[in-house]
């Protein structure tokens, strides 16, 4: 049998009834509450450290119980659980890379860009892949700079084929949420960049995220004939004055600086739209994340449901 792992409390001096709201029973040798789950080391399983959510437990019970059948548990169990600092952390940072965004929905580790859209009632995240130039679609934020002069009126900048987007949204107040941050790898945190040929523009992409200091609007896109097409406007204005077909968003970072929450400063109206990414006050993001609204549109073939948590079933035990 393995050797007990450094980072979990010891084995109480007997075992434990640790007791489910449906009335069954675990024997346990310990356990300890971290969080939103209960962490035990398993009496049948010789050992072996298991966790269940804590909704399921009947803390009152479990306690009543040690309370009346072993004084050297209740001394156990009336310790601080035992946690290291590093678990604490790893505990922390993988909740910050997939935090809950709606009721049972979390941000997924694999994408980048994603909408919070509701189809039928029920929340759902859509993936937005990028539109616009020579892209390298096997990185997850691809930056194809194109320079903005502050003085010019609005002039296209970028067509997007095809009269709409695949990613069409239901609701007029959605709520996207953009990855930021380097790749954990050597090279992104020694500033790496993967480049990309943009024919005349200069180019990175990073594997994992944009950058921090970005900020980003949504403008609303002009249709004409086969394409969509994107129009230039006065960065310096954001934030001063509104600018025709520029929607400003508010941007908060979420816990553990992952993930940037953009919402809205106005309802969408039924049309085509594209999340632009603006660089510094002179350059703009020609890699775009392209959508429209469309209330009547059907469900998006990638959207991500809600997952309730599935209620774990064990054997009702007799009392000995």
């Amino acid at each position: 049998m393995d050797p007990p792992d450094s980072n979990t409390p010891a084995p109480a001096t007997g075992r434990l009834r640790l007791y489910l709201k449906n009335g069954s029973y675990q024997m346990v040798f310990s356990y300890t509450v971290v969080g939103d789950r209960v962490r035990y080391r398993s009496a049948e399983r010789n050992g072996a450290m298991e966790e269940i959510p804590l909704s399921l437990v009947d803390l009152p019970a479990t306690d009543k119980w040690i309370h009346d059948h072993d004084p050297a548990a209740r001394a156990q169990q009336s310790k601080s659980p035992v946690l290291t600092p590093e678990l604490q952390k790893e505990e922390a940072d993988r909740a910050a890379r997939t935090p809950e965004v709606a009721p049972d929905l979390r941000l997924p580790e694999e994408d980048s860009v994603l909408v919070l859209d509701t189809f039928n009632g029920t929340p759902e995240l859509v993936p937005i892949p990028q539109e616009g130039g020579d892209l390298n679609h096997e990185t997850a934020h691809n930056v194809l700079k194109a320079a903005i002069n502050p003085a010019s009126s609005a002039h296209r900048i970028l067509d997007i084929p095809g009269l709409k987007s695949d990613i069409q949204l239901h609701v007029p107040d959605p709520m996207f949420f953009v990855r930021i941050g380097a790749d954990d790898s050597d090279d992104a945190a020694t500033g790496g960049a993967i480049t990309v040929d943009t024919h005349g523009a200069s180019g990175r992409a990073t594997p994992s995220g944009g950058d921090a200091r970005s900020s980003y609007v949504i403008e609303r896109l002009d249709v004409r004939r086969d394409a969509r097409e994107l129009d230039s406007f006065r960065i310096r204005d954001l934030g001063v004055k509104p600018q025709p077909d520029v929607i400003e968003v508010n941007s908060t970072t979420l816990p553990g600086g992952h993930w940037l929450k953009l919402t809205p400063t106005q309802p969408l109206e039924f049309g085509e739209y594209a999340l632009v990414e603006v660089l510094n006050e002179r350059e703009v993001n020609l890699g775009v994340w392209d959508f429209g609204v469309h209330p009547p549109a059907p469900e998006n073939v990638e959207a991500i449901h809600p997952e309730p948590k599935k209620p774990i079933t064990l054997e009702r035990r007799r009392p000995q």
